[in-house]
């Protein structure tokens, strides 16, 4: 009797730890909400160090983006602004504000793009608005094109 109560226990445990495990694993599994603000975190990051290789596995091959100036560039030219030339020191960029939107298989995540770089001595920042179309392509979220909107600097305030 004691050796079939054992059993059942064993059983039951073992089953209660699988259910504990898959639990584990589900609550661990991204959002594609969070799949896609990471994909935005990656890619500024990786423009940040000026990682090309990281740059062009994180976008399609026709990706294309609108730049600050509201050019149109195409990923060739995105990525050979990405060639370190010199020992300028690398810009600091952060990502917040993040609002992902998540339709389908697309997504369009809006945020806001910090950049700090030091020109001639001087540490000069800028803010922009930015908007990331992606698409989950073979189970992986790629950018398909992104656009930068400048951020006005506040007025400073009257005397």
């Amino acid at each position: 009797m004691i050796f079939v109560l054992s059993r059942r226990c064993s059983k039951m445990l073992c089953m209660a730890g699988a259910l504990a495990c898959l639990s584990i694993t589900a609550a661990q599994a991204a959002t594609p909400e969070q799949s896609v603000s990471e994909l935005v975190q990656r890619f500024a990051t990786a423009q940040g160090t000026f990682d090309r290789a990281t740059l062009e596995a994180l976008t399609v091959e026709n990706y294309i983006e609108i730049s600050p100036l509201g050019e149109v560039d195409p990923r060739a030219k995105m990525l050979s602004f990405y060639v370190k030339h010199d020992d300028k020191p690398l810009p600091a960029i952060t990502v917040d504000e993040i609002t992902p939107r998540v339709l389908g298989n697309a997504a369009i995540v809006l945020a806001k793009v910090s950049y700090a770089m030091t020109v001639g001595g001087q540490t000069r920042t800028a803010s922009l608005r930015s908007s990331f179309v992606a698409q989950q392509q073979d189970g992986a979220w790629k950018l398909v094109s992104a656009q930068y909107t400048p951020i006005r600097p506040s007025a400073a305030p009257a005397k």
